[in-house]
């Protein structure tokens, strides 16, 4: 008791400081937004402008490499500091490991247990720092993010005051910045708020809370930032060497700026800095050696892999968390984006520019998920609608083998030469880290600017956006609600925007705004849009500027063409030029989205596990088709038995279907092949094919006349 009550008084002591503190701080917040005494234009110059002003201007304070999160973060500091600022990425905004996060923004649970449990002041102070800019990230892009209540299921009753007292302690560091109070559910409570939990042997359940985004969207809004302060920042600029002069005073060479190529037109040129930084995430040690041949690497990639299943897996706002799966790593259950994320995975890699996700991992996840739901929720690896691989640049030891045991915390160092690097960290603390950089850099070149601005600065779509922002959308311009929501969720108050230039349907409702796909609410002005958003790639409009490669592969392969015409006409592309766009994003989601490992649940070479009675029952369905028992089935003979029960389907759908399951792709579905599918469909490694859903209700309503449902169901991988 006396231990217990000692306890409580500390930890209400000690929150009662910390609310008092940050009560000071959100003074000092305000204070940082309002100094900004750099304008901020009405709009962001087009990219042609950007690459304009890079090559113009004779000199800048300070150009970064890099634009990921902590890249652009580092230019918005800088600019709002009044520093003249460049960016340049070679490939597109957010197009490497911050767009591939678990969309979490948070202080890291498993983080402040190590701290504990090990005494680590380090791992305690990234985890404060961290919880403090979870706060003002919700603060300053509301639009894009949101407190996110995660489930704590317990089934052991000494777990329950172990964790309750972990996560209260979690409440506490963050002090008044604390989103909303951890609390504890009964078992029955527990079920009610998450019903496909596994309920045997459940004791209760702990819910805490941490925010979620949109974190492709949210790197590009701080970009976008950046460029409306003043920045020029280019994406597709590819930085080939760094420029060197002589120091007078000290004899040694400086970096002075880069040698870039604009990867859109081959041209190549000079960018002359005052300080160069190097925020390249997985690739710090390629610029760092860019520098310095002999430089010791600092980072160690950890591969991390997220897959995407339904939303019916997980409820509309609760995630779920597994504080310790088979082999010690954290897995999150969340619901995103009406679908529902399961990661990560967290195994050292080697540093590539496109990683791809195993079917090892894939299968690890489903396990971990299968432990944690009820046996009433087939978990089918078929229901698995994308999947990818994010590479982590964790800040370590060369020596050193085990990244799970390596802080997230990140360091900033300088080279002789004068090259400032920013390596580790994690997604949540972006800012933060820029600052720390920034800071760093004006000490090392003696560049003239004062401190930071960006606490509480708000970033594009932020200023004017409002919870309600779409009920406007709906009433002023006939948008559907799913649609409007969607528009106000991603572009904040830039959603009128996208609003005015939305096509007509020509329907009663909605008046306008033409989906690229029926079952997700992107529309076909977005992809306008995105080309003024420094969209350059159809991969740039189908995982960043909208999410479909994220959150079904099948459907962003569905939209490709659409998204490829209307950039084409965007871009003044040739048709060989859209040919090869569409073929490079198919490339893209076959290999990093997830369909490579797809396709190889169905393979001519797949065993049939099937019963005797089972093969001979789809033997039967088969033959319905196949009349003549030729052993395959053609477009000709599934037209024939639609037209005996007056369904009709356009053909080229029919071609679509049946390519699904053309294992050899020789135009036909033989036996062999219709057997593979409904073993594997009978496995749960293959759902939604649309040609067993289209026999099977042949065969049962032949003589019902009924209509036949053909729409691309799921889709799973």
């Amino acid at each position: 008791a006396l231990i217990g009550g000692g306890a409580i008084a500390t930890v209400f002591g000690l929150s009662q400081f910390s609310q008092y503190r940050n009560k000071h701080g959100a003074f000092v917040r305000v204070q940082a937004a309002e100094a900004v005494t750099v304008p901020r234009n009405k709009d962001f110059p087009t990219r042609e402008q950007q690459i304009l002003a890079l090559q113009t201007t004779g000199e800048f304070d300070v150009l970064v490499i890099g634009g990921g999160a902590t890249g652009c973060g580092c230019a918005l500091d800088a600019v709002t500091r009044g520093l003249k600022t460049a960016l340049l990425e070679r490939d597109d905004f957010s197009s490497g490991t911050s767009s591939r996060s678990t969309k979490l923004i948070h202080g890291g649970v498993r983080y402040l247990q190590k701290a504990i449990m090990k005494l680590d002041l380090e791992q305690y102070r990234m985890v404060k720092e961290a919880l403090e800019e979870r706060a003002n990230l919700l603060e300053i892009a509301p639009h894009l993010s949101a407190p996110l209540p995660i489930m704590l299921p317990v089934y052991k009753w000494w777990q329950l005051p172990y964790y309750w007292l972990g996560i209260k302690l979690y409440d506490m560091v963050a002090g008044s910045q604390c989103l909303r109070s951890s609390y504890v559910l009964s078992k029955s409570r527990a079920l009610e708020l998450f019903p496909m939990l596994r309920k045997d042997d459940l004791v209760g359940a702990i819910v805490y809370y941490d925010g979620q985004h949109n974190d492709a969207r949210m790197n590009l809004a701080i970009a976008l930032t950046a460029a409306r302060y003043g920045a020029a920042t280019a994406n597709y600029a590819e930085v080939l060497r760094l420029l060197k002069t002589p120091d007078p005073a000290g004899g040694k060479d400086r970096v002075c700026g880069v040698r870039c190529r604009d990867v859109l037109t081959g041209q190549e040129f000079d960018v002359k800095a005052k300080c160069v930084i190097n925020a390249t995430g997985p690739f710090t040690d390629s610029v760092r050696k860019m520098d310095d041949q002999e430089v010791p690497n600092i980072c160690q990639p950890s591969a991390g892999v997220h897959i995407v299943m339904p939303g019916y897996y997980s409820p509309d706002n609760m995630g779920l968390l597994d504080p310790a799966t088979s082999d010690g790593r954290v897995i999150f259950f969340l619901p995103w984006e009406k679908m529902t994320i399961a990661g990560t995975t967290d195994s050292p890699t080697d540093v590539t520019s496109h990683p791809i996700p195993t079917e090892e991992d894939i299968n690890f996840i489903l396990n971990e998920v299968r432990n944690y739901l009820s046996v009433d929720v087939e978990v089918r690896r078929g229901d698995v609608l994308a999947a990818w691989s994010g590479i982590r640049p964790l800040v370590t030891n060369p020596n050193s083998k085990d990244t799970q045991s390596i802080s997230r915390n990140h360091i900033v160092t300088i080279s002789d030469s004068g090259l400032v690097t920013i390596a580790g960290g994690k997604w949540t603390t972006y800012r933060a880290m820029a600052q720390d950089t920034i800071d760093a850099a004006i000490q090392a070149h003696g560049l003239k600017a004062g401190s930071s601005k960006t606490i509480g600065l708000q970033l594009q779509g932020a200023e004017d956006w409002s919870p309600t922002l779409y009920i406007r959308l709906v009433q002023d311009y006939g948008l559907e609600s799913e649609v409007a929501q969607h528009l106000a969720s991603t572009y904040g108050d830039k959603a009128f925007e996208v609003a005015k230039i939305a096509q007509v349907t020509g329907k009663r409702w909605p008046i306008v705004g033409k989906r690229l796909v029926s079952e997700f609410p992107y529309i076909e002005a977005e992809v306008v849009y995105g080309v003024k958003e420094y969209a350059r790639t159809a991969v740039d409009m189908i995982s960043r500027r909208t999410r479909l490669a994220f959150l079904n592969v099948q459907a962003a392969e569905e939209a490709l063409p659409r998204i490829v015409d209307i950039m084409g006409k965007e871009l003044n592309w040739s048709e060989q030029k859209k040919k090869e766009e569409f073929e490079t994003a198919k490339k893209f989601l076959y290999y990093e989205m997830g369909s490579k490992v797809k396709s190889e649940q169905l393979t001519d070479s797949s065993e049939i596990s099937l019963a005797p009675s089972d093969i001979e029952r789809y033997k039967k369905r088969f033959h319905m088709f196949d009349k003549e028992k030729k052993g395959f089935i053609t477009i000709l003979d599934v037209q024939h038995v639609l037209e005996s029960i007056s369904v009709q389907i356009a053909e080229k759908t029919l071609h679509e279907i049946l390519n699904e399951v053309d294992l050899n792709k020789n135009g036909q579905v033989e036996l062999n092949e219709f057997l593979q599918l409904m073993s594997a469909i009978q496995k749960g490694h293959v759902s939604g094919s649309r040609l067993a859903v289209l026999m099977k209700t042949a065969e049962e309503n032949l003589h019902q006349r009924l209509v036949i449902p053909v729409d691309r169901s799921g889709g799973g991988l």
